[in-house]
Parts: C-alpha cells; structure tokens; sequence
C-alpha cells in the first residue's frame, strides 16, 4: 500500500498525561525565572555601574517610536508563529486557536529550562484546541523541525556573509569560550534536522528500528519505550508530511523565517532607541543580528527556566561593543522585558481561562 493510501494514524497515539502538563505549569514556576532574570540583573548592575554611563541615553519622541518598533518585531514573530501552525494544520486550526496555543507554548517555554523548552506540553495545547492527537504530534515536531532547519541554514551564511571576528570578537578567554559553546550548539542543531529529515522524508520505519536498537543498549534501556513511542510519531508524521506540496512547505518555512528574524531585530531597536540613531552603523545592525543569532544558539544549553540570568548575562556581554560602559545591564534589561516577561504575563493571564474551557468542554462530552 502506498504512504498516500495509509491511514493517518497507523497507531493511536496517546495524550500526555493531563496532571503532568499542569503540574509543569504551576503558576509559582511564574516567579522562579522573574527571582532569577532580575536577581542576576541586580547583581550584574551592582558590580557594573560607572557614574555618568546613562548620560548618552537619550529620551525623545523618536525612542518611543522605536520602543514600539521593538514590541511590533515581537508581534511580527508572533504572527509568524501563528501563520504557520495554521499552515501546518490545513487550516484546521483557527487565528484565535493559534493565538492561544502559541501564548501558552511560549509561556511553556518561559517557565522551563531552554533545552526543555515547552514543546513537550505543545502537544497538549494543539491537541486540546480540537487536532487529534496523531496531527498534533505531526504539527509539533514539525514546527520543531523548521526552528532548527532555519538556524542550521542561517548561522553559518551569516556568519561567513559578517565574518567571524565580527560575530565572535577577538580570540581572548570569555569569548573563545562563547564561539565553542555556540558551535556546539550549532552542531547539535544540524545534527537533529539531518536525523529528523532523514526519519521524515527518507527512511522512517529505519529510523524507528535505529533508535530502537539503540535504545536496546543497558544504560539505555530505561527508556526504550519512549524510543518507540518516538519512532511512531516519525513515522506517523512522515506519512502525512513527506507528500506536502513544495509550495506549502515553502509557506511554512517562510513563516519560521519571518518569525525569527523579527525576533533579532529587537535588540536593534533598542540600542538605537536608547543612544540615538548614530549609536549603530548600518554594518553593525547586521552584526548585532548576527550575534543574537549565535546567543540564541547559546542559550541552548541555559539550565535556568526561559534562560533566566544567563540570557541577560550573555547579551551584555556579547554586545558590549555596542552598548557603553556600564549600561549593558540596563539594555539587557529592556530586551527581556521585551521579549520574555510579557510571555510569562499572557500565560499567567489565558492559562485559567484555557484551562476552565477545557473543563467545560470536558463536562459537555460526557453528557
């Protein structure tokens, strides 16, 4: 039988477990990344602070502008996001659906360690917003997919077009250490789109036996079952994904791409917003785009939830050349109350009212 005749779920796929993805989003876990994004921040200030380095900020009509030029990068990513679950769902996904789940997926992410993120309660969100389970599983490491597939085909063009010194600095300690860490991170990047690509488009009843087999080793064993269960959504996935039209996968690739560049525009907006228009060249805004690319690849490895204090430690260093003496703190900041805290408030803000619908729905069903 042709992939195109088999059915869509070859086997059910089961739900996560409701009372887990809750307890994952209790709303104490609101204040842990706060507690240690702005204890960080204060510590990092009280070392930092030199007098007269606030005396380049500058405050006129224009850093309002560009304020909201940076909160409007943010809604721009958003949308992005929003496009293209409803792209990768058929349509089947409203903009008010969207809405939510992206708020709430990245309040998920907000309130967990980066390498974490919120994908693995994303899965929830998509399937309680009506997606069966078995699509939601395809929708979610889809997404997942085109995230990193954007990152392993930007990072290094960017940092060839840039140059590497420009990106990196010089070769002293702190940012040798940086350039490793991001490169790492690339390589973890690139080395799961290509096993991802391979299990989707390709071979994936043979990635299925492969994580199988390897999941068969001893220190392995304890979680051979969620290698299988992660071999059946591969092929559960592929059967649906891999006879897409090249035009819709372009679609979505150019939503995830609108998506992250709005995000790296953020930072820009601000520097400018708070030493003027001259502060940054027109190389140097690439440059700064570039950088964000190589923190975020970072921050993969950031323990803390959302990335809370090392996300704010690694912009003001990274960007030190941008930003004067003493102010880097204050501009990290502004970037995290940008582009971080407000997640944190809208999950705050939708997750009872979500959560009370799903109830209501719930009761409704077993009428």
């Amino acid at each position: 039988m042709s992939a195109t005749n088999e059915s869509l779920e070859p086997r059910e796929v089961e739900a996560p477990q409701e009372s887990q993805v809750l307890a994952s989003l209790k709303s104490w876990k609101i204040v842990v990344p706060i507690l240690i994004g702005i204890g960080v921040t204060v510590w990092m200030f009280s070392r930092e602070y030199q007098p007269g380095a606030f005396d380049m900020v500058q405050f006129t009509g224009w850093t309002l502008v560009l304020w909201l030029v940076a909160i409007l990068c943010m809604a721009t990513r958003d949308v992005g996001y929003m496009a293209r679950i409803r792209i990768l769902s058929d349509g089947d996904i409203s903009w008010k659906s969207s809405f939510r789940i992206i708020m709430l997926w990245e309040f998920a992410s907000a309130v967990s360690p980066s390498a974490v993120g919120g994908t693995s309660v994303a899965l929830f969100f998509v399937h309680r917003e009506g997606i069966s389970m078995g699509r939601s599983t395809g929708i979610v490491m889809v997404t997942s997919f085109l995230d990193e597939l954007f990152f392993a085909l930007v990072f290094p063009l960017v940092v060839f077009i840039i140059g590497y010194h420009n990106v990196f600095g010089l070769d002293d300690g702190l940012i040798s250490g940086f350039a490793k860490l991001a490169w790492i991170g690339y390589g973890l990047k690139v080395g799961y789109v290509l096993i991802l690509s391979y299990g989707l488009f390709v071979n994936p009843q043979g990635l299925k036996w492969l994580l199988v087999q390897i999941f068969k080793l001893p220190f392995l064993k304890r979680w051979k079952s969620k290698a299988e269960g992660m071999g059946d959504e591969i092929v559960h996935t592929s059967i649906h994904f891999r006879h897409w039209p090249f035009k819709r996968w372009i679609k979505a690739f150019g939503a995830t791409a609108a998506s992250w560049l709005a995000r790296y525009w953020v930072a820009n907006a601000l520097i400018v917003a708070f030493f003027g228009i001259y502060q940054l060249g027109w190389f140097d805004h690439f440059v700064v785009f570039g950088k964000q690319l190589a923190m975020w690849i970072m921050m993969l490895v950031a323990p803390t939830p959302g990335g809370a204090g090392f996300a704010e430690y690694i912009f003001k260093e990274f960007l030190a050349a941008f930003i004067p003496v003493g102010a880097g703190v204050a501009i990290a900041l502004a970037w995290r109350l940008v582009s971080y805290y407000p997640y944190l408030i809208m999950g705050a803000l939708l997750l009872p009212k979500w959560l009370s619908e799903i109830k209501i729905g719930k009761k409704k069903a077993d009428k």
